[in-house]
């Protein structure tokens, strides 16, 4: 299978890229040269998108425009890039006789759908409710490949949840209900290659919580207690590091649909999120580190 893959120097890009490797011929674009690129330049560049697409069999669409961007790039820049860029490469791989694109999305989509003083349970069910002008294009852009999608045209859009490096706490508690490694965003990308069914899924791409609906009204109050229960190793872990179990939690990400449709489930939880910051690994934060990236 011919793979093109844009943000192929990017952080998420380069983990697409590995997990394919040795499985599929991977053609990667993106502005930036990196050894996971082939092509160097704009994923909006009409020749270059047409080259890139010789034979290609599918397409992942992960270049974007992102949080950190919000307030530095003009937002009509933003509707250039996440809208309309990804409207073009649709049209350009549906042209070039591409049967399948999968679509890197974000939870942070799901903004006001998370109340505060409260815990919201959310899956692919739940209503998106965007703050930012990166939510509001990230969902336009959802809804142009819905309504491009057909019998000869599969779609699958992956909403990912929050996988860049933190500090090791925060991200083992993360762990829990709204993070997940990016090594399984990457496999949830092989996996939505060739799985079956209908030609639009969405799915929601977040590391095995422990807890269910039931337990969100009191994760809103004394989340703790609740960890104790539901996480115990966790929860001794914390206790062993002198580390501040959290208060309350005000989202639950559950990837319900994502066994049976897709055929992908995450390996790696708070675990190995301790195991990295054992091997000092850069995909975890030194404890104090300062957090540059905007919240969702």
């Amino acid at each position: 299978m011919r793979v093109v893959l844009t943000g192929s120097s990017g952080r998420v890009g380069r983990a697409i890229f590995s997990a394919l490797a040795g499985k599929c011929q991977i053609v990667g674009i993106d502005r930036s040269p990196f050894s996971t690129t082939h092509l160097v330049g704009d994923f909006t560049n009409e020749r270059l998108l047409r080259s890139a697409l010789e034979g290609a069999d599918a397409f992942i669409h992960v270049a974007a425009l992102h949080a950190p961007h919000v307030g530095t790039v003009p937002d009509g820049e933003f509707q250039r890039i996440n809208v309309e860029g990804t409207r073009l490469v649709a049209e350009a791989a549906i042209a070039a006789g591409v049967k399948r694109l999968v679509f890197t999305s974000t939870t942070a989509l799901y903004g006001h759908a998370v109340s505060p003083g409260s815990c919201t349970w959310i899956d692919e069910d739940t209503p998106p409710r965007p703050k930012s002008i990166y939510h509001r294009t990230k969902l336009h852009a959802e809804h142009v490949l819905e309504h491009m999608a057909g019998t000869e045209f599969a779609v699958r859009v992956l909403r990912m949840s929050r996988s860049f490096p933190e500090p090791g706490d925060v991200m083992a508690a993360y762990r829990l209900h709204r993070g997940v490694d990016i090594r399984d965003v990457a496999d949830a990308h092989l996996a939505a290659l060739t799985n079956g069914g209908p030609s639009f899924q969405r799915y929601v791409i977040s590391a095995a919580t422990p807890f269910n609906v039931e337990d969100c009204e009191y994760l809103a109050t004394d989340a703790a207690s609740v960890i104790k229960l539901k996480a115990p190793a966790l929860a001794t872990e914390f206790a062993r590091r002198g580390w501040t179990l959290p208060n309350s939690i005000d989202r639950v990400y559950h990837s319900g649909l994502t066994g049976g449709g897709l055929g992908w489930r995450s390996r790696f939880g708070f675990e190995e999120v301790l195991a990295q910051m054992e091997r000092r690994s850069l995909e975890v934060l030194p404890q104090g580190s300062s957090i540059r990236m905007k919240a969702e």
